[in-house]
């Protein structure tokens, strides 16, 4: 217990100085050079004979949860992830996934759908800023990848590259938008 007449010194401060009065969980010390300062209690240790007496493991603790540095801070939102870890807009060009049925339809019908949506949904990319944009075109004779190929050749601001082998096998393809072209 720190009483009138103690020699302390301040925690994080160098600071010593003798005790001039205690009240509550206050203490006023007279500093070497001859000031009065005033702290909190837990803010000092007594000083016997030149030397500190330190204070227990549960004092410290006790006094470090109280200061403002080791105070828990307020959660912050959770940032959003960057664009080229967003995961990719995917447009599967499978026939049956575009009609109901194909009744009816001639295989330049079918491939003209399959290109118009693909055309369509590119635009919307790119006019939406989405970045990635992953064509399922699947493996068949290759007519619809190689239609695909030039329709994507004839944009200044998309690079072509096959899409994830693990996730898509050879059957699609992965555009990437550049957003701001130079």
């Amino acid at each position: 217990m720190i009483k009138v007449g103690d020699t302390v010194s301040v925690l994080d401060e160098p600071i010593t100085g003798k005790v001039i009065s205690v009240e509550n969980d206050g203490v006023t010390i007279e500093t070497e050079d001859g000031f009065d300062m005033q702290f909190l209690i837990r803010e000092v240790v007594k000083i016997q004979s030149g030397e500190m007496i330190l204070p227990s493991y549960e004092e410290v603790h006790k006094n470090l949860q109280e200061k403002e540095v080791f105070k828990k801070k307020p959660k912050r939102p959770v940032p959003r992830p960057k664009e080229r870890n967003l995961p990719p807009m995917e447009v599967d060009l499978h026939i049956h996934k575009l009609v109901k049925s194909t009744k009816g339809m001639t295989n330049h019908e079918m491939v003209t759908l399959q290109l118009d949506t693909a055309k369509r949904q590119l635009d919307f990319a790119i006019h939406k800023r989405i970045p990635k944009v992953v064509f399922i075109h699947g493996v068949g004779q290759g007519v619809l990848k190689e239609e695909l190929k030039y329709l994507f050749g004839r944009y200044d601001n998309v690079r072509i590259s096959d899409a994830d082998y693990k996730k898509y096998g050879l059957g699609a393809m992965e555009i990437y938008i550049i957003q701001n072209p130079k």
